[in-house]
């Protein structure tokens, strides 16, 4: 059915204005005054915000970890995805040493198969560069659309892989148009640390903060965004957390090399002292890189609002605190790491960041769906309002006061980060190409409705805008 959306003040990343909204066919036909269509169904979003649908670029559904499994799969956290006002997000991709990357890809699509409420797309690992992955990394990119490979920089003898992994993914990247992801922290000092840690009898959740330490994390983004200035290729650091990070990507940006950051909701309202907190509930604040002295969160918002950061991730990896976090009672090293975050991702950055006027609302927008569309390779079908792009669109009340729960959100798991923090702001009705997942408050979407997206290849120019250049 056609639909016209009535009423409501349309938000891109670079404009805000009156305006009415044609869907057909799934996809934005015309923007205008007084549309009209015979059969329209009219929806009416007077005082509220007409956003383009939030892309999460940063999450992992059904993921393996620790002995354990993510408590939220593709149909639960895409439903809460979409509460949250997000209509795309783009899951990580596990891979396996010695085993062909295909393998691993149609895993992760029968993970996803006939569950996804909302389109969404794979980054892939790569934990090693040898001959057989070089030659199957054309085919990921042309075949499958995936367009981003993650390395870890952490986690060793799990997911780390080593310096010259991680450069020849750079170079190959650059060949083949993909951006390269890294979780930025260097893992064989951790490793150091968290051992003398046990050793000494420290097992509490706060040593999972201590042994892993901002410097390591500025470290490890400064080596990786060396290592793609050398290779001339394109990074994309993940979920940065503190200042020591910040410096390196606006020092690397400030050289002219193509760098990129994400940051993370949790880190710009949470700090370390959560870890602290009695009775083991520490450890429902157990994620990588660990939350931060608070003072960090200032240069996490003021690089937002500047542009040394660009895009914010959920890095959903939800773990119930009851029979999953309190794994690692006895030893924080045994905690799975990752915390509930996709549902609340554009509202805490609605509320804490353009209502209180650390950021736009337009940079809000670019935030939360532009830049990621862009960064990802799904710009201009998704991330925007404009014809012809897909009718992703967020319903958004800004005047709406809540308090964030467990009892009230719509994750599978037990527990809720940032339980009891009052927002203003939130998702009213959410559609995914023109077909409503989220009605009024309540869901009527349907598991297996949303879409794997082939993504095209990365695209530098498609980042700068006239008036902006890479360098700070």
């Amino acid at each position: 059915m056609k639909k016209i959306i009535k009423n409501g003040t349309i938000v891109t990343a670079a404009d805000t204005y009156q305006g009415e909204i044609l869907i057909e066919d799934g996809k934005i036909t015309q923007i205008g005054s007084n549309l009209s269509a015979i059969g329209a169904e009219v929806i009416d979003a007077k005082g509220c915000f007409v956003f383009p649908g939030g892309i999460d670029p940063h999450t992992h559904l059904d993921m393996p970890f620790g002995g354990t499994v993510t408590k939220d799969d593709f149909e639960s956290g895409t439903i809460a995805a979409a509460f949250g006002g997000t209509t795309t997000v783009i899951d990580f991709c596990l891979t396996n040493k010695g085993e062909p990357l295909k393998n691993s890809i149609q895993t992760w699509h029968a993970k996803s198969k006939e569950k996804a409420v909302i389109d969404y797309g794979f980054h892939l690992m790569i934990s090693e560069i040898n001959e057989d992955v070089l030659g199957e990394l054309p085919q990921v990119i042309n075949e499958e659309g995936i367009t981003s490979f993650k390395v870890f920089m952490a986690y060793k003898n799990v997911f780390q892989a080593d310096d010259e992994t991680l450069f020849k993914t750079l170079i190959s990247a650059k060949e083949h148009g993909a951006l390269v992801m890294v979780h930025a922290e260097n893992g064989d000092v951790i490793d150091f640390l968290t051992k003398k840690a046990l050793d000494e009898g420290n097992t509490a959740p706060i040593y999972h903060a201590l042994t892993r330490p901002p410097e390591l994390e500025g470290e490890a983004t400064g080596r990786a965004a060396n290592f793609t200035g050398l290779a001339n290729s394109q990074l994309y650091v993940v979920h940065v957390s503190c200042a020591d990070a910040v410096e390196q990507i606006a020092k690397a940006r400030s050289k002219g090399f193509d760098v990129w950051g994400e940051t993370c909701p949790q880190y710009l309202v949470l700090d370390q002292s959560y870890l602290e907190k009695p009775n083991f509930e520490g450890a429902k604040y157990v994620w990588s890189p660990p939350l931060r002295e608070k003072w960090n969160q200032d240069v996490l918002w003021n690089a937002l609002k500047s542009g040394q950061l660009q895009t914010i991730g959920s890095d959903q990896c939800s773990f119930d605190f009851k029979g999953q976090k309190d794994l690692g009672r006895d030893d924080f090293t045994k905690i799975p790491n990752g915390g509930p975050i996709i549902e609340d991702r554009l509202s805490v950055l609605f509320s804490e960041g353009v209502k209180k006027g650390r950021i736009s609302l337009n940079q809000f927008v670019d935030i939360t769906s532009t830049r990621s569309a862009k960064l990802f390779g799904l710009f201009p079908k998704k991330g925007t309002i404009a014809v012809g792009a897909d009718a992703d669109l967020v319903i958004f009340d800004p005047n709406i006061e809540r308090v964030i729960s467990a009892e009230t959100h719509h994750m599978a798991v037990d527990y809720n980060a940032f339980e009891g923090m009052k927002i203003t702001g939130e998702p009213v009705s959410v559609l995914s190409r023109g077909e409503f997942v989220v009605r009024d408050k309540q869901f009527v979407g349907k598991p297996g409705s949303g879409q794997y997206l082939k993504r095209a290849k990365y695209n530098k120019n498609a980042l700068v805008n006239q008036n902006e250049t890479l360098s700070i």
